[in-house]
């Protein structure tokens, strides 16, 4: 009986745990394009459309600020950040699309690959007759 050691070792040196690992890193690191694409390309742009937002800083304030008698904040403001919230729809959105490209491309090429040749056409009504004719005579001798 394989220990537990000898177990986890085969099944991290598995090929699909690694192609998994890779997957994983590249996507962080396209994720992190996605998000500089939408932060610093796309929303800057889809505010200016909107009369200059930034969508970061839009925020619903639910309980403001406390200050004390200097005017120090001793207590930040509790707020709803829904600007955010939109970037990263906008990021997930992004992602998603990106995906689903890549699969179904991927998807069209497995096609192409695995398509099943096509059947034997079925032999003619004189070719069936022939058949029998020749399988009866080879019963005959």
């Amino acid at each position: 009986m394989a220990s537990f050691k000898q177990e986890f070792k085969e099944f991290v040196l598995r090929g699909n745990v690694m192609d998994m690992a890779v997957g994983i890193i590249i996507g962080g690191a396209f994720g992190k394009i996605v998000s500089s694409l939408v932060d610093d390309i796309l929303m800057p742009l889809i505010g200016l459309f909107t009369g200059g937002i930034n969508f970061s800083e839009l925020a619903y304030e639910i309980k403001p600020a406390e200050f004390n008698e200097v005017g120090e904040e001793i207590v930040s403001a509790t707020t709803l950040n829904y600007g955010l919230f939109i970037q990263n729809v906008v990021d997930f959105l992004i992602i998603a699309l990106v995906i689903f490209i890549m699969i179904r491309a991927i998807n069209k090429l497995r096609r192409k690959h695995e398509e099943p040749e096509a059947p034997a056409p079925e032999p003619s009504d004189e070719v069936k007759l022939l058949t029998e004719i020749r399988n009866l005579l080879d019963k005959k001798q």
